[in-house]
């Protein structure tokens, strides 16, 4: 995905694959931190420590969807990242934008396209992600996905909250 694909919402720093009513998958969440923290910081916190039940998820989702030719994940990997840059990959996701204000991470494969953007405004932090789906596998895909991304997105959240008092 090159960087000129990317969308900015007005008046923010948020990128997505495209404007909002052309995408097949649309969350943000926002916390208010105690301390101010850059995207790749809270990458870090938060997945650090995947739980037992994200592993085993991310170990289902693999053996469903190696079956329809989508490749392996693998889920999170613990190990720290004090820098990144552009092109290089970031777990499973290849790191499209990084500044101190946004870390934009994408993955594409034959079934969708996925952005997540984690983004900082002062104490406050949003974590955006977008997606726009190839195939009727990717629609399937995305039916229990869609929900099980909004609640680990709030679980790492919460995890960031925590670690950052």
């Amino acid at each position: 995905m090159d960087q000129t694909e990317l969308y900015t919402l007005p008046n923010t720093n948020v990128q997505l694959l495209a404007p909002p009513p052309d995408l097949d998958f649309f969350d943000q969440q926002t916390i208010r931190l105690s301390r101010s923290v850059t995207p790749l910081e809270a990458w870090g916190i938060m997945t650090s420590r995947p739980s037992p039940v994200l592993k085993w998820a991310f170990r289902i989702r693999d053996f469903i969807s190696s079956l329809f030719g989508v490749k392996k994940i693998s889920g999170f990997s613990t190990a720290s990242r004090n820098t990144v840059s552009v092109g290089q990959k970031l777990d499973f996701f290849l790191v499209e934008h990084v500044s101190n204000e946004v870390l934009s991470l994408s993955a594409r494969d034959s079934h969708l396209d996925v952005l997540t953007c984690i983004s900082r405004n002062g104490k406050e932090l949003t974590i955006t992600s977008s997606v726009k789906t190839h195939r009727a596998f990717g629609r399937i895909y995305m039916l229990p996905v869609a929900p099980a991304h909004k609640v680990i997105v709030r679980s790492f959240l919460r995890r960031l909250k925590k670690q950052c008092q």
